[in-house]
Parts: structure tokens; C-alpha cells; sequence
């Protein structure tokens, strides 16, 4: 999975440790404009869900 740096649509960054949004694509939201999309993504129109974290190397 490819960890963006930020949201797609207001540029907000999404570090890997931080709360993040994601859909089937990998299209990255923060937690702002997720809400705002009503977790719906606005690209593919798929599930938005939190954004899984990785285990510290």
C-alpha cells in the first residue's frame, strides 16, 4: 500500500502515524474532507475507511 503524504483535496498531510481516509484506489483524504464527502469517495465513489497503520520498524 502506498502511504500519500496528503489529502487529495485540501493538501493537509497525512502522516503514516496520523488518521487518514482511503478507498479501494488508495485515493487519500484527512479526516476533514472525508466527513465532508460523508465517507464517499468522490473519484471512484467507493467506501472511504480509515487508513491502516503500520507496525514501527
Amino acid at each position: 500500500m502506498e502511504n500519500r503524504p496528503s489529502c487529495e483535496r485540501c493538501g493537509a498531510p497525512t502522516p503514516v502515524a496520523g488518521v487518514a481516509f482511503i478507498c479501494s484506489y488508495e485515493c487519500t483524504w484527512c479526516e476533514a474532507c472525508a466527513k465532508g464527502f460523508a465517507f464517499v469517495c468522490p473519484n471512484c465513489q467507493g467506501e472511504l475507511v480509515r487508513r491502516p497503520r503500520r507496525a514501527a520498524a
